[in-house]
């Protein structure tokens, strides 16, 4: 339940504003807790979340504004004070020590003590106390680095709550959870939130934001945007107020779906019962001229193994490939880029960018892999690839000399997309391609997704985020247990009718 409007502020941040050399990353802002609310706090990267986050905790101290706890005037100068006030924050790369055990972490400064110094036994008896009131049965004594990072995440919980937190800070805890274990999660931060404790969450995950929060704060270029109820907000409006831009270029990316696509000739690609032992069962999917086609399926379904199949990074036992109507057995990556395929990983740091390399020397990776190692790319051509892409895609900093591990993950992303595009594709695959990085970032790269279709390009794109899906493909191939059971119209269905095709439907195909 939403928290009580009627009952005080437990946090009231008025006039927030943070100074950096050349900077102003808070520009008067306000934000304000209720207990017995669950808050989001929404922007892109480089919108000011952190910055607030940081202020209210004690990180960095505020040039103007003013803030108040449970009605005190504070002034944190380190994060113990804000601890001490009870506020505590739990993040994205969890604080903790994985080399002790979860009760050591649990109680960590907090220990029983007893004649001779801290009594063990009573110090992991009163860890599982607090992790059975979250719901959460874990041997205090085993080792914190044996855990789940699910289980570890609600472990730095049980920690909060040792520090008797009355507001907890959540910033991104799900980035790294598959779908059950965020339901595990949810459920606790829903108990917490029902105790009384008010929560500040964090997400670049629009769908969880929704399902999980009371009321949205909107930043961007540190400035307040809005603050409203999340049943008065449609998510539209929300986007358009974190990236700034009309709803009507919002919309523009979700006409790609309705766009027809003529399927009466030779697809580029049609795979038929393709397989591999422990894998995947058996899958189906074709692609036309200028269609994107989506994977959709939760987390283990085959999506990611029925696209390595595809690509020839890994070798099927059954089933058949016809690319262009011809009969193909693609062997390796190589192989499919000389087929007109490109391949974009969802794992972005082992099997996409170069962080050393140069922005330039990322981009022209592929182009180079296409013609060997033997035929250098020309100067005078690595410079107009990579002044063209980037430009169309946007990627800032402009700086193609500097190293690309310095860039965020959203401009990564569209270095990645530039990689592959100039190779010039018949097929870009795309998998997770806007997985954890800001609003703004996904609708550049699923605006130009969009404008590369209705010039030709075909695409095969996955998320997990099935919104995302619905709003840029054509066609949609639901896969489930390492197969595939059937596909969907786009335009023919909404976000609800996906879900519970994935959830319920057996191998049967709606058009």
């Amino acid at each position: 339940m939403p928290a009580d409007t009627d009952v005080p502020l437990i946090v009231e941040m008025r006039g927030i504003t943070i100074r950096f050399p050349g900077v102003l990353a808070l520009d008067n802002v306000d934000f304000s807790l209720r207990p017995g609310e669950i808050h989001s706090l929404m922007g892109e990267n480089g919108a000011g979340k952190s910055t607030l986050i940081k202020a209210l905790t004690g990180v960095y101290a505020i040039d103007s504004g003013s803030i108040m706890v449970s009605g005190e005037h504070q002034s944190f100068v380190t994060t113990a004070d804000a601890q001490a006030a009870g506020i505590s924050t739990v993040y994205q790369e969890i604080n903790l020590c994985p080399n002790l055990s979860v009760g050591e972490n649990v109680m960590l400064g907090h220990e029983k003590r007893g004649r001779f110094g801290i009594d063990w036994k009573s110090t992991f008896e009163e860890a599982e106390h607090h992790m059975a009131s979250l719901g959460l049965d874990v041997d205090s004594r085993s080792i914190l680095e044996s855990h789940s990072i699910a289980i570890q995440q609600l472990i730095a919980i049980s920690r909060a709550m040792v520090l008797d937190a009355k507001v907890l800070i959540l910033d991104e805890p799900t980035s790294s959870l598959d779908r059950g274990e965020v339901e595990q999660l949810f459920g606790v931060i829903r108990s917490l939130r029902d105790r009384g404790v008010a929560i500040l969450f964090v997400s670049h995950f629009l769908e969880q934001v929704y399902e999980i929060s009371d009321r949205i704060t909107v930043l961007r270029n540190g400035q307040l945007v809005g603050e409203h109820l999340v049943e008065e907000l449609p998510r539209d409006a929300l986007v358009a107020e974190m990236i700034g831009r009309e709803l009507d270029d919002l919309t523009a990316i979700s006409a790609s779906a309705g766009r027809e696509v003529d399927r009466t000739g030779t697809p580029v690609l049609r795979a038929a019962g393709l397989g591999k032992r422990g894998m995947l069962e058996s899958a189906d999917v074709s692609v036309y001229d200028g269609e994107v086609v989506g994977l959709a399926g939760l987390l283990g379904s085959g999506r990611t193994e029925l696209v390595r199949l595809l690509y020839g990074a890994d070798r099927p036992d059954t089933g058949e490939i016809d690319v262009a109507g011809v009969r193909q057995r693609v062997q390796s990556p190589r192989h499919a880029m000389a087929r007109g395929m490109a391949f974009s990983s969802e794992n972005r740091r082992a099997e996409g960018v170069v962080s050393d390399l140069t922005v330039a020397e990322n981009m022209i990776l592929g182009i180079q892999a296409q013609r060997g190692w033997l035929r250098r790319v020309r100067k005078s051509e690595q410079d107009a690839v990579v002044g063209e892409y980037m430009e169309a895609l946007g990627v800032r900093p402009a700086d193609p000399t500097m190293p690309a591990g310095n860039l965020s993950g959203g401009n990564q992303q569209k270095v990645l997309l530039a990689r592959w595009l100039a190779t010039a594709p018949e097929l870009l695959i795309l998998d997770e391609p806007t997985r954890g990085i800001d609003v703004g970032a996904k609708a550049d790269i699923q605006r130009k997704v969009a404008e590369l279709s209705a010039q030709g390009l075909s695409v095969i794109f996955i998320s997990s985020e099935l919104e995302e899906v619905l709003r840029i493909a054509q066609r949609v191939v639901v896969m489930r247990d390492r197969r595939s059971i059937g596909e969907l119209e786009s335009s023919k269905v909404n976000l609800d009718h996906l879900i519970d095709y994935i959830a319920h439907k057996e191998g049967s195909v709606l058009q």
